[in-house]
């Protein structure tokens, strides 16, 4: 297995743990519900949100990006479905759990590094020459 998968399995079944032991709507009944749990919200994440998103895209735009936060939520309540011991009272506790999980994953994400580096932007100068043209 790679060590990237690793590490983000890793950091979601701890973002996962923390949001379980913060929100009273989420609960996850052990270790390995925990495990399965992570891999199968990395698996939804990767496969079925993108399918809803591109579905739910008009939403999207209509609401200026807030029904972004209902897809997390049929995400995250979708995982909660086919993973036993894993469970969300609400969709509001979903789309809650959904959020915290996501932040908690940036947190532990900017410490470790888990995730790939951001794209930086590239400056380029350029200045009129002494003949009068443009040149870099």
């Amino acid at each position: 297995m790679s060590t990237l998968f690793l590490a983000h399995w890793l950091t979601t079944a701890v973002a996962l743990a923390v949001t379980a032991w913060v929100l009273p709507g989420v609960r996850v009944d052990g270790l390995f519900s925990l495990a399965l749990a992570g891999l199968v919200l990395g698996f939804v994440n990767a496969v079925v949100r993108p399918l809803l998103l591109l579905v739910t895209l008009p939403f999207t735009v209509l609401t200026l990006g807030l029904f972004y936060f209902v897809v997390n939520g049929l995400a995250f309540g979708l995982a909660a479905f086919l993973v036993p011991g894993f469970s969300v009272a609400s969709f509001f506790s979903a789309m809650l759990g959904a959020f915290a999980v996501g932040l908690v994953s940036r947190f532990i994400g900017s410490f470790t590094g888990a995730r790939p580096p951001a794209r930086g932007s590239m400056v380029v100068d350029v200045r009129r020459g002494p003949d009068g043209r443009w040149g870099a």
